[in-house]
């Protein structure tokens, strides 16, 4: 009976694809070898058969035959008339080989190596999973919901193998039900209490890279590189694109007819807002595109400083900025320079900064009008009061006596 049962354990060991023969029958005889040595002192004189297609194992031991009263050490020798029951032509000096079966052993031994090759069994496929996946580090897997928490969703891939996606690592907008197809790239493979732990990303730029290799076979083939990426997960990204072939136009190919190709990409990362932009080594050239849907006039550099200063007309501001700062703060990101914009004015002699008004205005409101792209009280003059509550988000009352203030400075 027990040893059918560890043959179930081999049956076990059988099924397991992702470990290799050789190392599978080195664990197996390990185990038996470590009870032989238990049970007899030593394991120097077995000879163990492994079959593993089968699913079973043999164990021999050899023994010399010795004259009945030279018997020393049981293990290594048999006495002549012990041999001879055996097989009667046995003579002293030859070696006797015979089969030991493991129920010998006592059902505490067999129990013993059942546990030890169970645990193997475990720690072979975890290094196999940890393995696997460290491997498989900025690659995109796809995987199905088994279940949803509040900080993290846990995932099966194909094989049954448990991944981790933190609600970090999540776009805001993501919303998964058990059951879902979810893809996201191997962020990170750690050991935690000795398991793998194997951690998805939707969020890192190298999520959307992998997307771009999948939908574009240029970037795929190598004809367009992708030089950089930043985003805001399901807000915005910029990607920086360059092709080493004239006849290529980067940001068409990655675009598509009609964003075609680039569709499914933005359907994949919850309608993320996605400029693709042509890379250029001219830095002044960098930054103007880095910064669309913004016209810019005239761009100032400080290498030293890695700033730039961007001077546009009053209306692109708002454009050049971005919701919540968004497209600047990318544009900063993606191009490594500190980006100031500021407002190429008419001349304007008798205009006045808005800071200038600080003690009849306060702060937060000069802020919230300097938001829009006013900087000066002329510029907000200049746009109608309706206009301004709309943009602003201020009261009314707020925006009539800022209006007042202002008028008053002009009469």
């Amino acid at each position: 009976m027990e040893n059918i049962n560890l043959i179930d354990t081999f049956a076990e060991f059988k099924e397991l694809k992702n470990i290799d023969r050789v190392t599978m029958m080195s664990v197996l005889e390990d185990a038996f070898r470590s009870v032989l040595i238990k049970q007899y002192g030593s394991d120097e004189n077995f000879d163990v058969i492994i079959n593993i297609d089968k699913g079973d194992f043999e164990i021999w031991r050899n023994r010399e035959v010795v004259e009945d009263d030279e018997l020393e050490d049981p293990n290594l020798q048999i006495s002549l008339s012990e041999a001879q029951k055996i097989d009667s032509d046995y003579e002293v000096g030859e070696d006797v080989t015979d089969e030991v079966k493991l129920i010998d052993f006592g059902r505490r031994a067999i129990l013993n190596l059942r546990q030890n090759l169970a645990s193997k069994i475990m720690e072979l496929e975890k290094d196999n999973i940890y393995g696997k996946y460290k491997d498989k580090i900025g690659d995109i897997v796809t995987g199905e919901v088994y279940q949803v928490w509040k900080k993290e969703i846990l995932i099966l891939d194909d094989e049954g193998n448990e991944l981790i996606l933190p609600k970090q690592e999540q776009i805001p907008s993501d919303y998964f039900r058990k059951g879902d197809t979810v893809r996201a790239i191997v962020y990170k493979v750690e050991l935690r209490n000795n398991n793998p732990l194997i951690i998805l990303s939707r969020t890192a730029p190298t999520f959307l890279e992998r997307l771009f290799e999948l939908e574009i076979p240029e970037i795929f083939d190598g004809l367009i590189t992708i030089k950089k990426i930043v985003r805001v997960p399901g807000e915005r990204a910029k990607v920086a694109v360059e092709s080493y072939d004239e006849r290529i136009d980067p940001v068409g190919a990655c675009v598509g007819m009609k964003g075609s190709r680039i569709h499914g990409i933005v359907r994949e990362l919850r309608n993320e807002n996605i400029d693709v932009i042509n890379f250029s080594a001219n830095t002044q050239l960098y930054i103007k595109r880095a910064l669309n849907p913004a016209k810019i006039n005239n761009i100032k550099l400080n290498e030293q400083d890695k700033r730039a200063e961007v001077y546009l007309k009053p209306e692109e501001v708002s454009l050049a900025i971005g919701k919540g700062g968004l497209n600047i703060r990318l544009a900063s990101q993606l191009t490594g320079y500190e980006i100031d914009v500021y407002r190429e004015m008419e001349e304007d002699d008798d205009d006045v900064n808005l800071d200038e008004f600080a003690d009849e205005i306060e702060g937060w409101v000069i802020d919230a009008l300097k938001g829009i792209g006013c900087d000066t009280a002329k510029n907000v003059l200049n746009i109608p009061r309706d206009e301004l509550i709309k943009r602003t988000d201020l009261e009314e009352e707020t925006i009539d006596d800022v209006l007042k203030v202002l008028k008053a400075e002009f009469e």
